[in-house]
């Protein structure tokens, strides 16, 4: 997947930048640079979390999702934001990105704070657990 996405409002703490580029890391199934338009030099990796974390389905309230114009059925796709680092890779699991990709349009959800983790160390959630689920 590589796509043209627009946010319905600025991430969280990249006011005022709303359109990015989404494109596919080669060699790297699931994982991509968001890159955005008016800032090359700014640039996040995301997950596909169907790829990678494929028990992932945070409940969202549909106040989040009723301006991406989803289908009234079928699985959300969930990008998370993943920080590489020397001791392994961390995940963003409680502000997801949310994404229609039949339109482009996405949104940067911010859960209930204490249900997900911030910084959730991949290996412990992806396919070493059977059951993601809340952190405790």
């Amino acid at each position: 997947m590589s796509a043209a996405l627009t946010f319905t409002a600025p991430p969280p703490g990249l006011d005022p930048l709303v359109d990015f580029s989404l494109d596919k890391i080669d060699g790297a199934d699931g994982l991509y640079a968001l890159q955005a338009n008016k800032n090359a030099s700014l640039r996040l990796f995301v997950l596909d979390a169907a790829v990678y974390l494929p028990a992932y389905q945070p409940a969202v309230p549909s106040a989040n999702t009723e301006a991406l114009d989803l289908p009234a059925s079928g699985p959300l796709t969930f990008l998370v934001v993943a920080n590489p680092g020397e001791g392994g890779t961390t995940v963003n699991l409680m502000a997801p990105i949310l994404v229609n990709l039949a339109t482009g349009q996405c949104t940067q959800v911010i859960l209930d704070r204490g249900e997900w983790p911030v910084q959730a160390e991949l290996a412990d959630y992806a396919g070493q657990k059977t059951d993601v689920g809340p952190a405790r």
